[in-house]
């Protein structure tokens, strides 16, 4: 009987040159990367096919958001957080973000300013083609083998932000603002329908809340990820995906898209660096 093969990014088991670490845990395989002294964690997402969009029935639905299959023909790197305002800076030597805080996701970014930030990382990470996720990707490393809204399964929305569920992978709308630590944050006291009662809200450090199955964290809420995609009518707008810390908890579900100007700087944007592997990768058995 044959074996059935799986992708892994290292031929041979050899580690490249770009990585500082690597490592395989029960979520996958992932490396770190440190251009300039500050690291980034990237996990390997395999490929595959998968649902994209959503049922008629889900909980929060836009309309458009028709359910179709979609393949990944090849795996890639994809960051396990969302780039952090201390690895921004160690690259581009300034931070626009609002919520200042090392850990905290670098926000205040434009599309164009991300792509700018994306070529000088890669002009110090050789046989890392770093970029933007493109949406089908961004998509299916969100579900990560599931099929529900979020990969903790469907919402149940008992207010504008309040949706139980969401509590141990994301911060929203509904719990930003709880136990918050900084002296500057947005007045939530006006927002209706929150999961908590809070005050004050922003950002969030990264890596707080649980995992999905492919040890990606923060891919709902925190901030909203810059995609590559440009946005129905052209390059002038560009997707991005996820849901932010001071959204509805319609907003974060796989499923959902937005989109702005590539120019647009708001304190809910940010990036989750991509990466495809320059070189060949091997087959394993599974």
């Amino acid at each position: 009987m044959n074996e059935e093969l799986r992708e892994h990014p290292f031929e041979d088991g050899r580690v490249p040159s770009w990585a500082t670490a690597i490592g395989e845990d029960a979520q996958g395989v992932f490396v770190e990367i440190a251009p300039a002294d500050v690291g980034y964690r990237l996990r390997w997402i395999p490929p595959g096919r998968f649902l994209m969009g959503s049922p008629a029935t889900e909980a929060g639905r836009w309309r458009g958001e028709r359910q179709h299959e979609e393949q990944i023909e090849r795996g890639f790197w994809l960051g396990a957080t969302p780039v952090t305002q201390a690895f921004f800076e160690s690259i581009m030597a300034t931070n626009p973000s609002r919520f200042s805080s090392p850990e905290r996701p670098v926000e205040s970014l434009s599309w164009n300013d991300a792509m700018i930030f994306i070529e000088r990382t890669n002009a110090l990470v050789r046989g890392l083609d770093l970029r933007f996720p493109t949406e089908i990707e961004w998509e299916y490393a969100c579900r990560a083998g599931t099929t529900t809204a979020t990969y903790a399964g469907d919402l149940e929305i008992l207010g504008e932000r309040d949706a139980p569920r969401l509590d141990a992978i994301a911060w929203y709308g509904g719990n930003s603002g709880v136990g918050w630590d900084l002296e500057r944050g947005t007045d939530s006291r006006g927002w209706l329908g929150k999961q908590f009662q809070h005050e004050r809200a922003g950002t969030r450090s990264v890596g707080l809340k649980k995992a999905n199955a492919w040890g990606l964290q923060d891919m709902l809420g925190n901030v909203w990820e810059w995609c590559e995609n440009p946005a129905k009518g052209g390059k002038a707008s560009r997707v991005f995906r996820g849901g932010s810390w001071n959204g509805l908890a319609r907003f974060l579900r796989a499923a959902c898209r937005n989109w702005h100007s590539a120019v647009d700087r708001y304190d809910v944007l940010g990036l989750r660096l991509a990466g495809t592997q320059v070189g060949p990768v091997a087959r394993y058995p599974s």
